[in-house]
């Protein structure tokens, strides 16, 4: 595979930007296998966002002749209270529920499972413990080479606004983040746009530090189910972002990788999806994200009302939804089909291992 395919492969999808591209094929002409880093914190169940739309990118990378890393955030997570704020017990769900979700995932994505098995999972404490005070001296280093009004910029990342009251340890997250990177040996950082912000800091303190500068390939972030509701007018575009996307604290907000046909048909029944309004709106996202980035999507409805049609791609499914030819409905339930049966490895493996899933309730 040429070098401007596999660049090409880097921007498939919902990816909005490469920090750089010329970066990128420098890269690539260096190293034909780079290495890349994905990371979560430990949270609960995996939704579309975190699950599928993840795998999918992966599938792009591995194809690209990329090694790909998904980084299970335990330490994190316990810096932002989640799960409680248990370490043990994110630690446990990091190494069972979430880490089968994540591999789920992949199958969901059309990986088989010898493609599956090279991604490699790190848990953060176990790479900790191994490197010791040579990754906690890279934390110092980025933390003193960063002002703390920038250091509380990137708290963003955390999904937490700038006016949000954070515990002073909230500080070191982005530090870290930056060392994980380092630590890891990454030579992409991949991530949602809600990462930026702390992509560009590991960016710019690798060159003060006379460290290897990642290259960051960032992604739309899929919005919630439930549409763009009220917002404050003068919030922050962060601010917005973080609000508008799918969340796992509304379950009835976000599709999980495992939800039974019935459970996503109730969701995508009840889902924003106004007549002839693209902008914002989950279910065309949801079909341009999974269905139309590698196939076209059919939607089969009665004669009298246009009769079955197959959309080739994300450009024809907007002209059809703006100029009111495609009912939300007979949209939803397309998206519908297509997801139940995207995720069906999910539901079958969850099916072989119940007692993972519960870690999740």
């Amino acid at each position: 595979m040429d070098i401007q395919a596999k660049i090409d492969l880097v921007r498939k999808g919902a990816v909005l930007e490469v920090l750089t591209e010329d970066e990128l094929k420098s890269l690539f002409e260096k190293n034909s296998h780079p290495s890349h880093y994905i990371g979560f914190e430990i949270s609960g169940k995996v939704h579309l966002g975190t699950g599928l739309c993840t795998a999918l990118k992966i599938r792009d990378f591995v194809e690209a002749g990329i090694k790909p890393t998904i980084f299970l955030a335990d330490y994190h997570a316990y810096l932002n209270g989640k799960l409680g704020g248990d370490l043990e017990n994110i630690q446990t769900v990091a190494k069972g529920y979430f880490k089968s979700a994540m591999y789920a995932s992949l199958l969901c994505a059309g990986l088989d499972e010898e493609q599956a098995d090279k991604v490699r999972f790190v848990l953060g404490s176990d790479m900790y413990g191994k490197m010791g005070l040579e990754y906690w001296t890279d934390v110092m280093h980025v933390s003193k080479d960063t002002t703390m009004k920038r250091m509380l910029r990137c708290t963003t990342i955390m999904g937490r606004t700038e006016s949000d009251t954070l515990p002073s340890s909230a500080t070191l997250y982005p530090s870290m983040q930056v060392a994980d990177i380092w630590a890891l040996e990454a030579d992409i950082a991949h991530a949602g746009m809600d990462q930026r912000k702390v992509h560009v800091l590991a960016r710019e303190v690798a060159e003060k530090l006379k460290r290897p500068k990642p290259v960051a390939v960032h992604g739309a972030l899929l919005s919630g189910l439930l549409g763009p509701g009220r917002m404050d007018p003068n919030a922050t575009e962060d601010d917005k972002m973080i609000a508008g996307k799918m969340s796992k604290s509304n379950p009835d907000s976000c599709i999980f990788i495992h939800d039974s046909p019935e459970e996503i048909a109730r969701k995508l029944k009840k889902a924003y999806c106004p007549e002839k309004v693209v902008e914002e709106n989950p279910i065309v996202q949801m079909a341009e994200t999974f269905v139309l980035r590698d196939r076209h999507l059919k939607i089969e409805r009665p004669a009298k009302f246009g009769g079955d049609v197959e959309i080739a791609d994300a450009a024809e499914l907007r002209s059809l939804f703006v100029g009111g030819k495609l009912h939300p409905m007979d949209l939803k339930n397309a998206v519908g089909r297509e997801l139940t049966a995207m995720l069906e490895p999910a539901r079958k493996y969850f099916e072989k291992h119940p007692k993972l899933l519960e870690q999740a309730l």
